[in-house]
């Protein structure tokens, strides 16, 4: 059994770990933190009630190192890449859930805040199994890619050398309010949220430049990205759906297969995709069509676990010389 921290343990990503690792046969969850922690799990997530008893303690590196080979850091931005930066000198492992190692340094600034740990940034590992798993394998380190970006770039990288690079990619996303925090803003207010909808950041969002980033990195192509997010009256759950112009005409199903024939946690729709049928799993489904050269591509996560935590897990099992699958969710919150 290999000892792991959850560190971020009080919001809703790190509820998520925490739920997955309790069954983890590969997993002992050895450390759990928040910035304050003197309490019980089951205090602070009454739903664990007589699935654990474990204490929350205050958030230290030192012990973080002294109980554990690889700690998840469910922190906010900036935070994280102090804590990892300490852990990584201690010889622990991380998978970062936060921004902080997503992006080159450039752009991470831009978007972000002066960046406090170049010195591991640069082998950093994105996220992203489908398109990083060997190199997953073989790292200490990986920055677990944003719920938008997940989803957005699942659906489209297929298409990529398909596309006219001088049209601009639009990206209408839509996601469930927990992907917006515990934190309380106007924005997340049941009177503002139910029975509303509304797009927040239009154009500005800091994930768009994410988007564009990985593009340029795993397909060798510029594009102008164009992402505009929505918060819906859902709890968890996200759909994301991406216009671009095609340079010539394919078989957007066909593309789909070639690209992800073989594997076992996207699923390739016929019909258009929902939130509900992903909901509580590690799935991604697509869908995609086109309108002579228009094309239209759709993908659905959950926010909270292909979005955040399950990515975050598969990534730990691959770190660790274990089966990539083991331990994720895949049996959805239907109905």
């Amino acid at each position: 059994m290999i000892n792991v921290a959850v560190v971020g343990a009080g919001g809703y990503t790190g509820l998520e770990l925490v739920k997955m690792l309790l069954n983890h046969p590969g997993f002992r969850l050895n450390y759990l933190a928040t910035r304050s922690g003197d309490r019980l799990v089951e205090e602070l997530h009454p739903a664990l009630l007589d699935l654990i008893t474990f204490p929350v303690e205050e958030a230290r590196p030192e012990e973080v190192a002294k109980r554990c080979e690889l700690a998840f850091l469910a922190l906010p931005h900036k935070e994280s890449m102090g804590f990892a930066k300490e852990l990584l000198e201690r010889g622990v492992k991380v998978v970062d859930l936060s921004a902080d190692y997503r992006l080159e340094r450039e752009t991470y600034e831009a978007a972000y805040c002066p960046h406090e740990d170049p010195e591991h940034l640069g082998e950093a590992v994105y996220g992203l199994i489908e398109y990083y798993r060997d190199e997953i394998r073989s790292t200490r380190l990986v920055a677990g890619p944003g719920c938008y970006p997940t989803a957005t770039l699942l659906g489209i990288l297929p298409f990529i050398p398909y596309i006219d690079p001088d049209a601009p990619i639009f990206i209408d996303a839509k996601s469930g309010l927990s992907g917006a925090g515990k934190k309380l803003a106007e924005t997340s207010h049941f009177v503002t949220i139910n029975e509303n909808i509304f797009a927040y950041n239009p154009l500005k969002h800091r994930h768009a430049p994410e988007i564009a980033e990985k593009i340029a990195k795993i397909k060798g192509v510029r594009t102008q990205v164009n992402f505009v997010p929505h918060l819906i009256p859902a709890t968890r759950g996200e759909l994301v759906s991406v216009y671009a112009t095609l340079k010539k005409t394919v078989d957007p199903h066909k593309v789909l297969e070639e690209a992800y024939g073989t594997e076992r946690f996207i699923r390739l729709r016929t019909k258009p995709v929902d939130i509900k049928s992903v909901s509580g799993t590690h799935f991604c489904d697509i869908f995609a069509a086109r309108n002579s050269k228009a094309l239209f591509v759709s993908s659905a996560i959950d926010n909270l676990l292909r979005g955040a935590a399950s990515q975050a897990l598969a990534a730990a099992n691959l770190m660790t010389g274990q089966d990539e699958g083991t331990g994720l969710p895949v049996i959805a919150y239907v109905p």
